[in-house]
C-alpha cells in the first residue's frame, strides 16, 4: 500500500492542488454548481475566508506530499443561531477515487467537527451522485430534504440533496 499521511492544508503550499481537484470537478462533474473554472486569486480568498472562520482544511498526501484529496468545512448560513451547524465538503482527486480516501477524509472532518464543538454537518449533494450519498449515509448521515430542479448545468435540471449529521456536541450550547 503506498504511504499516505495527514496534513493541515495552507495556501503557499496546496492552493494548487486544491484549485486543480475543484477545477476537475466543475469541468467533469455535477459535484459543484459552478460553469467555470477557478483561479489563483479564488483561492486567496478560499482559504482567507477558512482562517477568519477558524475552519479545517484537512488533506491527505501521498509519500511525494501530492496531495490526493482534501476535506473542509464552513458556515452553513450567516445567522447567528447556525453557529453550531456546518457545510461540509470533500473532494478526491479523479485518479484516486474508490480507494477509499473519502471515507477517511469525511471520517477526519467529523472529528475535527466533535472537537470543535459542531452539532450538525450538512452535505449539499447533487442527487444523482450515489457514490457520495452512499459514502454520507454509511457515515450516519440522514436525508433531510431534496430540492429539486434548482441547478442547471450540463444541459439539464439538477436536484440537490441534503444530508445531515447530528453530533453530540456542544456539551453546552449557548445563545448569542
Amino acid at each position: 500500500m503506498t504511504e499516505r499521511h495527514w496534513v493541515r492544508c495552507t495556501h503557499d503550499r496546496h492552493a494548487p492542488a486544491i484549485l486543480a481537484i475543484l477545477n476537475d470537478a466543475i469541468v467533469n462533474s455535477t459535484a459543484l454548481y459552478d460553469y467555470q473554472p477557478r483561479n489563483a486569486g479564488h483561492m486567496r480568498t478560499w482559504f482567507d475566508t477558512k482562517l477568519q472562520g477558524g475552519y479545517p482544511v484537512i488533506g491527505i498526501e501521498d509519500a511525494a506530499g501530492e496531495l490526493l484529496g482534501f476535506s473542509s468545512y464552513g458556515a452553513f448560513r450567516a445567522y447567528p443561531a447556525y453557529k453550531y451547524t456546518m457545510e461540509h465538503s470533500v473532494y478526491v482527486r479523479a485518479d484516486q477515487r474508490g480507494q477509499g480516501l473519502g471515507l477517511q477524509l469525511m471520517d477526519a472532518i467529523i472529528d475535527e467537527a466533535r472537537e470543535h464543538d459542531v452539532h450538525a454537518l450538512v452535505g449539499a449533494i447533487d442527487a444523482a451522485n450515489a457514490g457520495s450519498i452512499a459514502l454520507h449515509e454509511r457515515l450516519g448521515f440522514k436525508s433531510v430534504g431534496l430540492m429539486p430542479q434548482v441547478g442547471f448545468k450540463f444541459g439539464r435540471w439538477l436536484d440537490l440533496a441534503l444530508y445531515q449529521l447530528l453530533l453530540q456536541t456542544p456539551a453546552n450550547p449557548v445563545d448569542g
